[in-house]
This record gives structure tokens, C-alpha cells and sequence, in this order.
């Protein structure tokens, strides 16, 4: 918008604008409609007829253009809040850094996603990741090296989620959450496994190269189960994978999945 009205004052001052356009406006066209219709002589008689008939049709026009150009000024107001609380929408659910959807974005799209899964009978699998070591990589390199490692795999994670249709997001930190609709178990280990091979990369900046690695843990998701459960599950298979050294993929099997839920 041109101006913010944020006090009384402003719409006070506001409205006394419009009230004044629009008074000039109808003054402008009622004088150009009288003058090319009715003439310029004061003196000249002109029949009723006439008079009501140019009455009639100014009325209508000025009531037509005072309309239009307030309708147009009104949508352009409209459409320019909806453009601001759609933009403050999207920066809500989205982490700056990454550029990944935040938790809350996540939270949102995935039930949204398990609910349609659950309708159509698909298979859902939920993801859990992180950098390993990442405390590390701050202590040894620095905060600023942590975020250009946080970047680039927000980054990689972007890139691999829109070209395989995997929902993925930052959940916290260096943790990294995601969801598979309609894939199998097997199918969503080999992808993860691509991915992770992915983030074995160096990060450079800052005239260093920061190795990096990322362990990911998977879970199916199970009729009954919300969403907090499934992630729960996941959270489970990735400190497996932790525990089994990192930069690997762990899958947690039917059994445990049964179990756990």
C-alpha cells in the first residue's frame, strides 16, 4: 500500500481524501456533461425534456465512474493484503536459512499428505535425519561455517525432495524430517541411501572445507498412527544409525514398528 494506516488519524485523513476526490470528480463531470450538453449560455431556455434527460444521464455517469474508479481502488487494496498475508503466510512456515519448510510447515503439509495416503490406500514413510557431528563442526570451524553447512544441505535436500516428490523439512537444528507417499520399504531405503551419499560432500567457505556426513533413520507408518508416532519411530531408526557409526541409512523393521506403535 502507498500509505500506512496504522492510527485514527491515518484513517480520518484517509477517508477525507477519498470524500474529496470524489466530490472533485462529480464536479469535474457534471460541469464537462452540462457544458457539451446544455451549452454555455445561462440565459438560453431549454425545454424540461431536455434538462431531466441530461439529469438522468449524469446521474448515472458520475455514479457509474465514481464506482468504478472506487471499486478499482478498493480491489487493488484488497489484492495487495492478500499478496502480504500470503507472503507472511509462507515466511511462517518456512525456515530462512534452508529454505525448507520449518516444523510447523511440515507438521501442516505431512497430515495433509497422511490423510490423502490414508484415503487412497497408499504407503507412507517418514524420515528422520541429521549432520553428524555437527556441534563439532561449530566448535571447530565456527557458527558461520555451521550455517553454510546447514545451507548446502538444506539445499541438496531441496533439490532431491522436488525431483523425487518427498515432502522434506527442517525439524530443528542440523535435524532434518521428512515423508515418502507411496513407496516401499525397499524403495524408500535405496533413495535414502542415494541422498545420503549426496551429503557426504565437502563445504567450503570461509577458506576452509568442512567434510560432512548425515545418518537417516526410516519408519512405515501404520494404520492408526498419527503422525507424531510415525516421526517417533523414525527418530528411533536414526539413532540406530548413530549407533552404528553414522553416514548409513537404518530402516526400522514390521516387528518393531508394531511394537513401537
Amino acid at each position: 500500500m502507498p500509505h500506512s494506516i496504522v492510527t485514527r488519524r491515518d484513517v480520518i485523513r484517509y477517508t477525507a481524501g477519498r470524500v474529496a476526490i470524489a466530490g472533485g470528480l462529480t464536479g469535474l463531470v457534471t460541469m464537462a456533461f452540462l457544458v457539451s450538453d446544455l451549452g454555455t449560455n445561462e440565459s438560453a431556455l431549454v425545454p424540461v425534456g431536455t434538462v431531466t434527460h441530461a439529469s438522468m444521464i449524469l446521474a448515472l455517469s458520475v455514479s457509474i465512474l465514481l464506482s468504478g474508479v472506487m471499486s478499482y481502488r478498493s480491489a487493488r487494496l484488497m489484492q495487495q493484503l492478500a499478496l502480504t498475508r500470503a507472503e507472511l503466510l509462507r515466511v511462517s512456515r518456512t525456515d530462512p536459512l534452508t529454505g525448507l519448510l520449518n516444523r510447523r510447515g511440515f507438521d501442516e503439509a505431512a497430515t495433509a499428505l497422511l490423510a490423502q495416503a490414508a484415503a487412497a490406500g497408499q504407503r507412507v514413510v517418514g524420515l528422520m535425519c541429521d549432520i553428524d557431528r555437527f556441534k563439532a563442526i561449530n566448535d571447530r570451524y565456527g557458527h558461520d561455517a555451521g550455517d553454510r553447512v546447514l545451507a548446502r544441505i538444506g539445499d541438496i535436500l531441496r533439490d532431491f525432495g522436488a525431483r523425487n516428490d518427498v515432502l522434506i523439512a527442517r525439524h530443528g537444528g542440523e535435524e532434518f524430517t521428512g515423508l515418502m507417499i507411496d513407496v516401499g520399504d525397499e524403495q524408500a531405503t535405496r533413495a535414502m541411501q542415494t541422498l545420503c551419499r549426496l551429503c557426504s560432500t565437502k563445504v567450503s567457505g570461509g577458506g576452509v572445507d568442512v567434510p560432512v556426513t548425515m545418518s537417516f533413520g526410516l519408519a512405515t507408518h501404520n494404520a492408526g498412527c498419527d503422525l507424531p508416532s510415525l516421526m517417533r519411530r523414525a527418530d528411533q531408526a536414526l539413532y540406530r544409525a548413530k549407533d552404528l557409526g553414522r553416514n548409513c541409512v537404518v530402516q526400522i523393521n514390521d516387528l518393531e514398528v508394531a511394537i513401537a506403535c
